[in-house]
């Protein structure tokens, strides 16, 4: 049977929700298939459901040409397998915690990898069992801080979440490959644009990460890609240091000096003192790439204790947040404040300087007791303009490796168009993503905590390394209308189309409902799945700006021409409408 509009529960808006950030988000609440409930949390409404369910037949598709069966577990789960793995203090603030009326700790699941795991441990116990893949379309919860863009970043979400188990490394491989396979076949199928990026794994842990990222202005992610065919997340880019000076080469260089500079707190007046006062001797100018940036950061550690520490990074890049926090994990990572800097007097605001090699902090006797680590760009033998620790002086010629030494390296600065690949396929452009899918080779991590073995050919006990595959199913839908749709509304493709053809009824002769339903009735029993607009007191222009905002790419029109047996086909993608006789519309549907 044809849906009929009047008897759908939807109704559509005129004006975008005060809170909708993004197009998708606008024009899914406007089209009534979605409602907020609450920050980050929506509510399905038929429309809705009907997208998301293609959506996730697409992928239970593919996920059994993968060879992986379904499961699924609840969302409320006991804090204990998550307390094995560390996870429970990991996501910090991320996750909801709760207790039940007998003060037992749960928490509603922000994904499901131990609880598989252990689900794998109880049942299977040798390696004729493995290879398995599973995976399961289930709801996740993430307490976001500031929940945005509607379905983009939400606190609940609709995610499909596949595991693999194998004996070996190789078998791991194997099962990583399908599964990689598989998301582009989907995405393919979905119709979405996708770069497979390296990516940091975060929290998830493991020794492979890729993210498939939607390239789209609105995307939260800024990847970098080489025209060789390098790509990467900006959080997994890894800087290309350039090679040391010989020893040989540092021993010629002149001894350090340290010069009075007041007024030079920043970058931009230090280098224009230097150029006035203290030319370099082969004639170049100073920049900001010669003189060495010291930033201060304030870690705080899951046990709630706090660490300064003190990164060195050439004077012309700045730093990114987002690098710093995958750097730092599981702490967190803000910029040192009044407090810090009054707990350590050391650090002399904006005349900051490394350490000694003997741990010292130059021009004083005592050690900082901080970090000092280093931009890999600061390789030993290169010479820098740098703070002299104290208020109003920097040191000229201060040569790493020989004049100070750090506690090791850290990739916390931006990453700029132009900069090398690291795999040497030449220089990086810089673009913004969505996150649509991410794949990991988690390795053993969760297997070694909770304790999954099985016996191997010979007998004996090995631990089962396992990888996870995530797709966000609603992010996906967001995503879909956000690249598809159009300054009229949403205009989905028809793989995921909530009705194939919409039929609009105008008019007020009853010749053009009875036409509509006639030719609804034929496109369902040709299979077909139909909406029609019966409403009998609607405007067209109403029903014309409604088929727009609701999106089904099809839609046929049965109006003025109904006497004569003439429906209009309206390509809702190309806006091309065709008069057809309405005998003809299977056999123009067809092609």
């Amino acid at each position: 049977m044809p849906t009929l509009l009047s008897k759908l529960f939807v109704r559509t808006l005129r004006e975008d929700p005060a809170d909708a950030e993004v197009l998708s988000h606008r024009l899914l609440v406007r089209a009534g298939y979605i409602r907020r409930q609450a920050p980050g949390v929506f509510a399905w409404l038929p429309l809705g459901q009907r997208v998301k369910a293609r959506i996730e037949a697409v992928i239970r598709e593919e996920m059994a040409a993968a060879g992986a069966q379904e499961v699924h577990f609840p969302a409320l789960l006991p804090r204990e397998p998550y307390e094995a793995t560390g996870r429970w203090e990991e996501y910090g603030d991320n996750l909801f915690r709760l207790h039940d009326r007998h003060g037992a700790d749960y928490l509603l699941a922000p994904t499901h990898e131990e609880v598989f795991t252990l689900l794998v441990k109880d049942l299977y116990s040798s390696y004729k069992d493995l290879p398995l893949a599973i995976y399961q379309i289930q709801d996740k919860y993430r307490d976001e801080a500031r929940p945005r863009a509607g379905l983009l970043r939400g606190r609940e979400f609709t995610m499909k979440d596949a595991y693999s188990f194998d004996v070996d490394d190789a078998g791991l491989d194997a099962s990583y490959q399908a599964q990689r396979d598989a998301y582009e076949r989907i995405f393919t199928r979905l119709g979405l644009e996708y770069v497979i990026v390296a990516a940091d794994a975060g929290a998830m842990g493991g020794s492979r990460s890729e993210e498939f990222l939607l390239p789209v202005a609105i995307g939260e992610d800024t990847f970098v890609r080489s025209a060789g065919g390098y790509a990467a997340n900006v959080e997994a880019y890894t800087t290309l240091a350039p090679d040391p000076v010989p020893a040989e080469v540092i021993a010629s260089l002149p001894a350090a000096e340290v010069h009075d500079t007041p007024g030079t707190p920043t970058i931009a007046t230090l280098v224009d003192l230097a150029r006035a006062e203290h030319p370099r001797p082969d004639g170049r100018a100073w920049t900001a790439a010669d003189t060495l940036k010291n930033v201060v950061l304030r870690l705080t550690h899951l046990d709630g204790s706090r660490e300064v520490v003190v990164v060195g990074l050439p004077g012309d890049r700045e730093v990114d947040m987002k690098r710093a926090e995958v750097a730092f994990a599981p702490a967190e990572v803000a910029p040192a404040d009044a407090s810090d800097f009054e707990a350590n007097p050391l650090l002399v605001k904006g005349y900051i300087g490394p350490w000694s090699p003997t741990g010292a902090i130059l021009g004083e006797e005592g050690a900082t007791g901080i970090r000092y680590l280093l931009d890999p760009r600061v390789v030993d033998g290169s010479g820098w303009i740098t703070g002299a620790n104290a208020d109003g002086r920097h040191v000229f010629g201060l040569v790493a490796g020989r004049d100070f030494a750090a506690d090791g390296t850290v990739e916390i600065a931006e990453v700029r168009a132009g900069d090398p690949a690291p795999d040497g396929s030449g220089p990086v452009e810089l673009a913004r993503g969505m996150e649509i899918g991410h794949v990991f080779q988690l390795g053993r991590k969760y297997a070694e905590a909770l304790g999954l073995q099985v016996l191997d050919e010979n007998g004996k006990l090995v631990t089962v390394t396992m990888g996870s595959y995530g797709i966000g199913v609603t992010r996906i839908l967001a995503a879909i209308a956000e690249v598809t749709a159009d300054d009229k509304g949403l205009c989905w493709p028809e793989t995921v189309a909530p009705f194939d053809v919409h039929v609009v009824a105008t008019g007020k002769d009853d010749v053009a409902y009875e036409l509509a339903a006639s030719v609804a009735a034929e496109l369902e029993g040709a299979g077909h799945d139909v909406l029609v607009d019966d409403r009998p007191k609607v405007s067209p222009g109403v029903k014309f700006g409604d088929a727009e905002l609701l999106g089904v790419p099809t839609i046929v029109i049965v109006g003025r021409g109904a006497a004569d047996g003439v429906v209009e086909l309206w390509d809702r993608r190309s806006g091309e409408r065709t008069e057809v006789p309405a005998v003809e519309l299977l056999a123009r549907l067809a092609r």
